[in-house]
């Protein structure tokens, strides 16, 4: 078996994915090659994988036709059994290789079906994603594959490091520092709880904001932004709660990241981990933007190791049953072979 994936992201929840599927199916056996963005910080961890080629797909732009080119040299020489494009600007590029399946994966709800006519199957990674694709009148396959992490045990930075007190309450949230994501109600939240620190993961455009937010509300001493980290679960390891306070979310891989590194974790009730939580056995949920809800969940974490031990227990339960590696990348390769994912 032999897959190009078509990848244009730059980092966050889907770039993470993408190294874990890249790797999962290299131990499968398949082969693989990858076009990327230049410069990605993750570019390492799919290297392993196949060969990587670099290159940035542009509308307008004369790039855009050298790039198409070189791709048909490429496909040419690899001759894939599938072409697999992550991401709108990807599927875009798809090509016209009517040699390959051609798989588009969705990880949010399209406005339209413009990108993807090229494309024969579209993976969405939720129910709701699949039932708007056929509302938008999607004609041709659709398959429902969620995302699974590989997270594992990792030893735990030193909280000095942070600056991060031994005995500090650390709530750590991570993602693409936008307004989507809801960073801001987290900071709040963790600004009513005492001896409470948070660290946030990530970068974007809404970083200045949300240092401004913390310094406003005298949180400046117990909040840390370590920028983007390629192993996440060492910081995860060192932290007693992880939150997802997305305002939306289709999926999000982060849902599974606290689960796979033993982290009790508190969620809003966004699309995606409205479906893949249940509040009370994996995860404590809160309505989306509530900081009084989000800052008594943490409180709740904070001050009740039985609670915490059962999220954690039953975050493990959930990955095993729903979520896991072997179920995910099953699908994909059943998809691969035969145009199908299911058993």
């Amino acid at each position: 078996m032999k897959v190009m994936h078509i990848h244009f992201g730059k980092e966050g929840g889907a770039e993470r994915f993408f190294v874990n599927l890249v790797n999962a199916l290299h131990d499968r056996g398949v082969e693989q090659r990858m076009l990327i963005r230049p410069d990605r910080s993750w570019q390492k961890d799919a290297e392993r994988c196949g060969v990587v080629y670099k290159g940035v797909f542009r509308r307008i732009s004369l790039s855009r036709f050298i790039l198409s080119a070189r791709m048909n040299r490429i496909l040419k020489e690899f001759r894939p059994d599938v072409i697999m494009s992550w991401q709108l600007r990807a599927s875009r590029f798809m090509p016209d290789y009517g040699k390959a399946r051609r798989i588009s994966r969705l990880g949010d709800y399209p406005e339209h079906l413009g990108y993807y006519r090229h494309s024969e199957t579209l993976v969405c990674i939720t129910p709701d994603i699949a039932e708007k694709v056929r509302a938008l009148g999607w004609q041709r396959g659709v398959e429902v594959i969620p995302n699974f992490t590989r997270a594992v045990p990792s030893a735990p930075i030193a909280r000095d490091d942070l600056q991060t007190p031994a005995d500090a309450f650390v709530v750590l949230g991570m993602g693409r520092f936008v307004k989507r994501k809801g960073f801001d109600t987290l900071i709040r939240a963790v600004s009513k709880l005492d001896n409470a620190y948070l660290w946030l993961l990530g970068d974007g455009p809404e970083r200045e904001n949300l240092e401004a937010l913390s310094k406003e509300l005298g949180l400046e001493s117990r909040i840390r932004f370590p920028g983007w980290q390629t192993d996440a679960y060492a910081y995860l390891a060192a932290a007693d709660a992880f939150a997802v306070t997305s305002l939306h979310e289709p999926l999000g891989n982060v849902c599974f990241e606290g689960w796979g590194a033993g982290k009790p974790t508190v969620s809003s009730r966004a699309e995606g981990p409205s479906w893949v939580m249940t509040d009370g056995q994996d995860a404590l949920m809160v309505d989306c933007g509530n900081v009084d809800q989000l800052a008594a969940a943490l409180g709740r974490l904070r001050d009740d190791a039985g609670l915490r031990q059962r999220l954690v227990d039953g975050g493990r339960h959930t990955l095993e049953h729903r979520f896991s590696e072997e179920a995910i990348a099953g699908a994909y390769l059943r998809l691969f072979g035969t145009g199908s994912s299911a058993p």
